[in-house]
């Protein structure tokens, strides 16, 4: 990108962070953070620097705005400045900028020394899509829906490839036996040397299902090795690790786009539907909400699948307000 349109999209980003962009702003946005991945780490970045700057100018009555827009001007035509590369540290000079003029210069070198002490860290979140990730490593990660994953941008001079999860996703882990691959999610602790496998984790539990190779799975002082076909629960505030069969492939329906139902209760497939489409589906009567369905749906729209729930049972499926009701 040339040096206008990168001016162009970091003015466009800052709108965004106002929450000033119009619609048709925010669509180019959307566009461009689609286009690569380069993008979306440089939206990570620039949304964790905004963020710590906002922070330290919290006291500030300054418009962020209007101190970006006189800090543009100040800096046309200044001699002697030395023209940054387009990276994290050109993104801390035009963020930073608030606080160049609102909290002071002196905050700004604070906002630079701490940059530069600490390590890159790459922040990749999904909001309402999947979105698949390539690490330093090789290593592939896919997101779920509101999702986030924080790595390195090298694991060059480290003794092992360290990231944090948070929401689910699935790992196929490039092999290096010499940096293990741990992954913190929650307060558990992951590890494996190459292997294929999915993280779930939320308020409730972390559960974790191998596919590949072998996974160590460690909370507190217990650690646990599964392998293809087992799974590990851990519940929230407990201690134990729940060594499991897993035969279940419904799992999978965010990187294949299908639900494979192998012998589920109704409850899990709808529990699922209603997290992946926002709708609220309820099952009346426990003994409806324990049947078992064995099928595969392939994403459609929520009123097909709903159908083909409706005939398989021989239920009626109605709208109740907000609600949709399967009796």
């Amino acid at each position: 990108m040339d040096t206008d349109f990168n001016d162009m999209m970091d003015d466009l980003l800052v709108k965004c962070m106002l929450g000033e962009a119009t619609d048709s702003e925010q669509k180019q946005v959307d566009n461009w953070l689609k286009k690569k991945q380069e993008n979306q780490r440089y939206f990570s970045h620039f949304k964790l620097i905004w963020s710590k700057s906002r922070e330290l100018a919290s006291q500030s009555t300054v418009s962020e705005q209007d101190a970006w827009e006189r800090f543009k001007i100040r800096t046309q035509g200044e001699s002697g400045v030395i023209p940054l590369k387009r990276n994290i540290w050109s993104t801390w000079v035009r963020v930073a900028a608030v606080m160049l003029l609102t909290a002071g210069a002196a905050w700004l070198v604070y906002l630079f020394t701490i940059q530069s002490v600490s390590p890159d860290l790459v922040t990749v979140k999904s909001d309402s899509q999947t979105l698949t990730d390539t690490l330093p490593d090789g290593s592939v990660v896919t997101l779920n829906k509101r999702s986030s994953i924080s790595y390195p941008e090298n694991f060059t001079n480290e003794k092992s490839r360290q990231v944090t999860l948070n929401g689910e996703a699935f790992f196929d882990v490039q092999p290096d036996k010499t940096k293990p691959f741990v992954i913190s999610v929650n307060d558990v602790t992951v590890t494996v040397v190459g292997t294929s496998f999915n993280i779930k984790s939320n308020s409730k539990e972390t559960e974790v299902i191998v596919e590949t190779g072998l996974v160590e799975v460690a909370k507190d002082k217990q650690k646990i090795t599964i392998k293809p076909m087992e799974k590990i629960t851990v519940p929230a505030g407990n201690v134990d690790l729940i060594k499991e069969k897993n035969e279940d492939e419904f799992y999978k329906y965010y990187r294949t786009g299908k639900f494979i139902c192998r012998d589920i209760p109704l409850s899990e497939l709808v529990s699922k539907l209603n997290e992946v489409y926002h709708s609220n589906i309820v099952i009346e009567g426990e003994k409806l909400r324990n049947m078992k369905i064995n099928t595969t749906f392939e994403e459609a729209p929520l009123s097909k699948t709903l159908h083909i729930i409706g005939e398989t049972f021989n239920i009626s499926v109605d709208q109740k307000g907000d609600a949709i009701v399967l009796k």
